[in-house]
């Protein structure tokens, strides 16, 4: 017990650091690893190193709180609302994730100082001004989350935004709500940036791989499990 809380502890202390930080989410879900930070922290290094090291899809991932003020929207629900008008969007609805039962993500989006969107300074400056914009809007209610949103960011993008459930690691226990349960335990802003690290198999990074990884380059390496145990203790 005492080691899993010293893990969390280090995890917490790096992400406030601005450090990386990898997450396992479970055998018997994607059974996948993610390198993660605090959004606020980004830097063009930093997309550099998820582009070179994680290889997966670079995303963002936000508290339900905090999606509900900007009005963001799951695109599964976006796309229910116009299936009328759309019928592709019918055939193509994702009833069948294998470790799922809805996919958390929500628009895409760029600044709007950005140039294509997709360099390491386009998509750092997107994430980072991002979660700025979530700690201004903190406070604020009805109509002006929105509007700010919409002065500094444009969309179709290429930053996805993932939205945690309601009840993080109660109904849903993907990396979104692993790493916005983590963020909320350190202190930070419920902004999160990270991407899928992958192996030279065509498969997932192994997670005995994504260890030496960790140990490696001085990472703390962490299991959703005892992120779990760890969300249920603080939240209460």
């Amino acid at each position: 017990m005492g080691e899993f809380i010293k893990d969390i502890d280090n995890a917490a202390s790096d992400l406030r650091n601005g450090k990386f930080v990898l997450i396992h989410d479970a055998d018997d879900r994607e059974g996948e690893v993610d390198i993660v930070m605090a959004s606020e922290f980004v830097t063009p290094k930093s997309i550099r190193t998820m582009r070179k090291d994680g290889g997966g899809l670079i995303f963002i991932m936000v508290s339900n709180e905090l999606a509900n003020k900007l009005k963001l929207p799951f695109l599964a629900d976006l796309f229910l609302d116009i299936e009328g008008d759309y019928p592709v969007l019918k055939s193509l609805t994702a009833n069948d994730i294998p470790y799922d039962t809805k996919s958390s993500f929500s628009l895409y989006i760029n600044h709007r100082d950005t140039f294509t969107g997709i360099t390491d300074v386009d998509r750092s400056l997107t994430m980072k001004r991002f979660a700025e914009l979530a700690k201004r809007i903190s406070n604020l209610e009805g109509n002006q989350a929105t509007e700010m949103l919409g002065k500094e960011f444009r969309s179709p993008g290429h930053i996805p935004i993932c939205i945690a459930s309601k009840n993080p690691l109660v109904d849903r226990f993907g990396h979104t709500e692993l790493v916005v349960s983590l963020l909320k335990m350190a202190g930070l802003t419920p902004v999160g940036s990270g991407c899928e690290i992958m192996g030279d198999n065509g498969k997932a990074l192994s997670k005995s791989n994504a260890k030496k990884y960790a140990e490696d380059n001085g990472l703390v390496f962490l299991e959703g499990r005892d992120l779990i145990k760890a969300w249920e203790k603080w939240s209460k």
